[in-house]
């Protein structure tokens, strides 16, 4: 998408970003994809916290949110204590009725490059354990499976067991 801003969100994002991952949500349940996401679960608490210790991104086109994600910088309940060395992706999300498929790629490829700045070695995520349709789109973009985690607390609602992956960033080999 050549028209495609990204910058990284401030407090008047906040609403914007919550109607994102609200709508985000009514598109996976409209797919079938259930026990991921729940429109309503997540506040501008929830967002503003993460600007905290990490950051919140936004892809603007034509004046609109069309796309954002969280990067964190430690993720302790996923993955335990850990060295700096990696920068975690958390929700990645578009809205699929204003972007053209790719789009999410584009932003995960944008989330790398900020790790890989950074000075971080790794890109880790995760997704659901059971959303199968996820874990392809991410090895398909070159993470591996490097682990489970069962009973991960989720804000907003009932621990879930997720896949973890990662790839080294962008410029770096393992």
């Amino acid at each position: 998408m050549s028209d495609l801003h990204v910058r990284p969100a401030d407090d008047g994002d906040l609403a914007a970003v919550v109607r994102l991952r609200d709508d985000a949500a009514r598109w996976m349940l409209a797919r079938g994809v259930t026990g991921q996401w729940r429109p309503g679960e997540l506040s501008d608490d929830h967002f503003r916290r993460v600007m905290e210790t990490g950051e919140v991104w936004l892809a603007e086109a034509a004046g609109r949110v069309v796309g954002a994600w969280e990067l964190w910088w430690e993720d302790e309940e996923a993955w335990g204590p850990q060295s700096s060395t990696a920068g975690y992706v958390h929700r990645l999300m578009v809205d699929h009725s204003r972007v053209p498929s790719g789009t999410g790629r584009q932003l995960l490829s944008r989330a790398e490059r900020r790790v890989a700045e950074s000075g971080r070695l790794f890109v880790r995520l995760d997704c659901l354990a059971g959303n199968a349709r996820l874990k392809a789109y991410y090895l398909g973009a070159g993470y591996q499976v490097v682990g489970h985690k069962e009973g991960k607390p989720q804000p907003g609602g009932t621990p879930k067991s997720f896949t973890l992956l990662e790839k080294p960033a962008p410029g770096r080999t393992k």
